[in-house]
């Protein structure tokens, strides 16, 4: 599973059980996704969650890391046993609208952020899965 994490929403992606494709799972409100990760792992294997780490074209730690670490670690108290590990996020937004672009979606629903989100999330977790060699 991957989290791009924003302080409105946060984009949540998912592969299959075989771990061969990233797909968009949904959005959800930072105050309401606890009780969804509750959910979620409640009905679903999920053996690890990559957050998005925001990174400045330098590498180290954006402004956006302050929110997003404060929920990781009150992720960690709600799932003590949860993998965690962090993919830099950076150009995901902009990766997701050009996807979004070549797939033939139109202006009007690229708009929709939350779409951005999961599909930034779908990045994330792609990524992931490269760089680790799944």
């Amino acid at each position: 599973m991957a989290v791009d994490y924003g302080t409105k929403r946060m984009g949540i992606a998912v592969t299959d059980p075989l771990q061969i494709i990233a797909t968009p799972l949904t959005t959800v409100h930072p105050k309401e996704s606890i009780l969804f990760f509750e959910n979620y792992f409640r009905s679903e294997d999920v053996s690890l969650v990559v957050f998005g780490e925001p990174l400045q074209n330098d590498g180290t730690p954006s402004e956006s890391n302050v929110p997003l670490q404060a929920y990781i670690n009150l992720f960690k108290k709600k799932f003590p046993k949860m993998t965690i590990a962090m993919m830099d996020e950076r150009f995901t937004s902009r990766m997701a609208l050009n996807a979004m672009i070549d797939a033939g979606v139109k202006k009007k629903q690229r708009r929709d952020k939350s779409l951005v989100d999961r599909t930034a999330a779908v990045i994330i977790l792609q990524s992931y899965m490269q760089k680790a060699g799944i």
